[in-house]
């Protein structure tokens, strides 16, 4: 049995070990996302920054593991079996959200998993004993203050975050405007001065207060001259600033890196515990066992856990490293990043949670109360913010998603916040704080326009109701989960093992196969991101035409997939054919989505002459889907139907259209492909032939039904909506044609013979 145990240890240390990775991978947004939002050094030396905190918050941490050791739960009254279920439960749990989470691109609190998976778990086993006649109630078992402590720290820093957030950074706007390089002279000192010590303060109170270094005698002498250091370090760094800026060091730049090293090492210092806490409580209740249990495991009681441990200085250095290496490579890290920085962005983005109807509402509302706060200001006064709030002025570095200005504020402020809540003994999650905080400066920035207000509002209501997802999971989760490991015993502990095992390495492989298919569309970045407006139009047609080459191969594949299947009486191609068709309605509206972004990045003269175009070629896509998925459904449910099959001389018949038009796809992607409009008239020409086939054949095809040919009746009127769906999309490619042309060249004219019926 002890043998079984063992595995049981090692593997929660092999769980722990992803977990640092899947944990690093979703924590990273905290300390990452205002370096590399406002571009203010490579994404390398950001790493290397980051990474030096995380090592040094890792290994200076004292590895205290209370909330794992009792702080959910009170060891005493329970046996080394039912903590060792916990601990699995909470382990396998705590894996499969955050993996979960970082695959969506979701930033979660690590904080919030942990402890709802102890308590969920706790909860569950302890119901089970209370169940087998033990004298103990819920107060005797279990410690709901954590619990509750962490509930209130999660309204709390929600909604203070995101109000501080907002109003630090409209008064830092109001100081420096958009133009903020021509106010620098003088400011910058100050300004980097009250940063600067923020960061420091943060450190020292919250950073460091655990850490090893840390004895009771220096932390009351830091106490004790708080004030003292505080004023100080003030003094120290608003002259350095000072001196940095005469010396053309870009001050800003210091600041934000600043923040990113005292971010990612306080990290790595307290939240440490999320990741290696279960692991090592579970090692140490194993050693209590082995050593004092007796071979007694459902009746041995685990008091010792009561005490504190210290956790062995070469698990915090292999934690570190494990946790350095994990922020250098993970691929998943960059996806959650990805998703706050779109959300907070200065310039449009790929608003990629749609709309709700909550934020839609809450625009509409908040544009109400604008308009009213229009009409009672003074002019002078909204002129005044006016010239303080003009976004045309922005100064923000090739490829940044907001400046410096706002890079500053949302780690100044996230690291200020996080010390207050400290200093009050309030739990605020770092993954809350730092995200609302970055969205209320985006929403003082007016980052939140008319054209994306409702995105962003539902991608926060998104991420926030994520957080509270979380909570819930977890708990019912580790609960699921240990229930049936304590009434299945060991093969249902191997059994979930090696599930878990499973859904890990399936995780990883869909996450990997979606990164390439997607890829990081760099061409949509590189346009919304470019500051010279003349060089747009030139990229976003390349991007335009790359798109619409996709979906152009993607409809013939389709079209000859769809008909070969319904002449063969394939009902299962079809099936896969309407699943197809209705997920690459979501793609090519998310393509027009990013290609709209990228039309207000046009001069006002090309946008205007350009948008009709682009907005009929896009709607002309359109119509070809919806005729291929009209032309699917008739036939998918006349094949699943087992009805009678195409007769062999229709069969024929539709075959030489089928290789026409095969012929007229391939011939529009060799004409997108080499740009030369001067053969679109004859390939319009050409769609003319096609049409006055298909509508002969249409015709005859008509008369058999209404002559009353019986014997094929019902497949005949499936052949003629196919028929008719052809011709509408044989129109639609004609249609295309002339609008790619206009793209391409606004001057191109058809041959008058050949303009007729557009």
């Amino acid at each position: 049995m002890e043998i079984l145990f063992l595995c049981v240890v090692i593997f929660l240390f092999l769980l722990a070990v992803f977990d640092l990775s899947v944990g690093v991978s979703n924590d990273a947004v905290n300390f990452l996302n205002s370096a590399i939002g406002s571009k203010a050094a490579s994404l390398k030396r950001i790493l290397i920054v980051a990474s030096i905190g995380v090592f040094i918050g890792a290994a200076m941490s004292n590895g205290m593991m209370d909330i794992a050791r009792h702080g959910i739960f009170r060891p005493e009254h329970f046996s080394f079996y039912d903590l060792i279920c916990i601990f699995m439960a909470v382990m396998v749990t705590d894996i499969i959200l955050l993996d979960v989470f970082n695959t969506l691109g979701m930033p979660t609190s690590t904080t919030v998993s942990m402890v709802f998976e102890l308590l969920g778990a706790t909860f569950v086993v302890a119901i089970i004993k209370m169940a087998g006649g033990i004298d103990l109630g819920f107060n005797d078992l279990l410690n709901t203050e954590k619990a509750l402590s962490v509930i209130l720290g999660i309204f709390l820093s929600v909604a203070i975050a995101f109000f501080f957030g907002t109003v630090v950074q409209f008064l830092s706007r109001m100081i420096f405007s958009f133009n903020y390089r021509s106010r620098l002279k003088w400011k910058v000192g100050i300004f980097g001065g009250i940063c600067a010590t923020a960061i420091v303060y943060f450190l020292l109170i919250k950073g460091a207060k655990d850490l090893t270094f840390m004895t009771p005698e220096v932390k009351a002498w830091i106490s004790g001259h708080t004030a003292v250091i505080i004023a100080g370090c003030f003094a120290f760094f608003t002259i350095l600033m000072q001196l940095l800026h005469f010396l053309h060091v870009n001050v800003l730049k210091v600041i934000v890196l600043m923040g990113t090293f005292s971010l990612a090492m306080a990290f790595a210092g307290n939240d440490l515990v999320n990741f290696i806490g279960v692991p090592l409580s579970g090692l140490a209740s194993f050693q209590d066992y082995v050593a004092n249990g007796g071979g007694d495991a459902h009746g041995f009681l685990m008091g010792s856990l009561n005490s504190s441990a210290n956790t062995p200085f070469y698990i915090l250095i292999g934690a570190g490293a494990i946790m350095v290496v994990s922020l250098a490579t993970s691929k998943k890290a960059r996806n959650v990043t990805k998703t706050e920085i779109g959300l907070g962005s200065q310039q449009g983005g790929d608003e990629m949670f749609g709309s709700s109807r909550i934020a839609r509402r809450l625009v509409r509302w908040t544009l109400s109360v604008l308009a009213w706060v229009r009409r009672v200001t003074p002019l002078r006064v909204r002129q005044w913010f006016a010239r303080r709030f003009n976004v045309d002025e922005t100064i923000m570095d090739q490829g940044a998603a907001f400046d410096l200005i706002r890079g500053s504020v949302n780690l100044v402020l996230a690291a200020a916040l996080i010390a207050l809540g400290t200093s009050l003994k309030l739990p605020l999650s770092t993954t809350f704080v730092t995200f609302m905080v970055a969205m209320g400066t985006s929403l003082a920035d007016r980052s939140w326009g008319r054209e994306s207000a409702v995105f962003r509002i539902t991608g926060v209501i998104s991420v926030i109701g994520g957080w509270f997802i979380t909570a819930g999971a977890a708990f019912i989760g580790a609960g699921v989960i240990v229930a049936l490991m304590h009434f299945g015993g060991q093969w249902v502990m191997l059994l979930i093992a090696v599930l878990t095992i499973v859904l890990i390495i399936r995780s990883n492989r869909r996450f990997s196969s979606k990164n390439t298919a997607e890829s990081d569309d760099a061409m949509f970045q590189t346009i919304i991101s470019t500051q010279d407006k003349t060089q747009t139009w030139p990229l976003m047609m390349m991007y335009i035409t790359e798109q619409q080459y996709k979906f152009f191969t993607y409809a013939e594949e389709k079209y000859m997939d769809i008909t070969a299947a319904f002449i063969s009486e394939n009902a299962g191609v079809l099936n896969k054919v309407d699943s197809s068709l209705a997920k690459q309605k979501t793609v090519l509206k998310n393509a027009r989505r990013k290609e709209t972004l990228c039309l207000r990045h046009l001069t006002r003269e090309m946008a205007i002459e350009k948008s009709t175009w682009f907005y009929l070629s896009n709607n002309l896509c359109m119509n070809i889907l919806y005729n291929l998925r009209r032309i699917n459904e008739v036939c998918k449910e006349h094949v699943e139907n087992n009805f009678l099959p195409l007769p062999a001389r229709y069969a024929e018949e539709y075959e030489l259209m089928r290789t026409r038009i095969c012929q007229l796809f391939n011939d529009t992607l060799a004409l997108m492909k080499s740009g030369d409009i001067d053969a679109i008239s004859e390939l319009r020409a050409h769609c003319d032939e096609i049409k006055d086939i298909v509508s002969d054949t249409y015709h005859r095809a008509h008369d058999q039904l209404r002559d009353g040919d019986t014997s094929a009746l019902s497949v005949l009127y499936v052949y003629v909506n196919m028929l008719q769906e052809t011709q509408e999309m044989v129109s639609s490619i004609r249609k295309y044609l002339r609008a790619f042309a206009k793209l391409r060249d606004s001057e191109f004219r058809s041959r008058p013979a050949l303009a007729k019926g557009f």
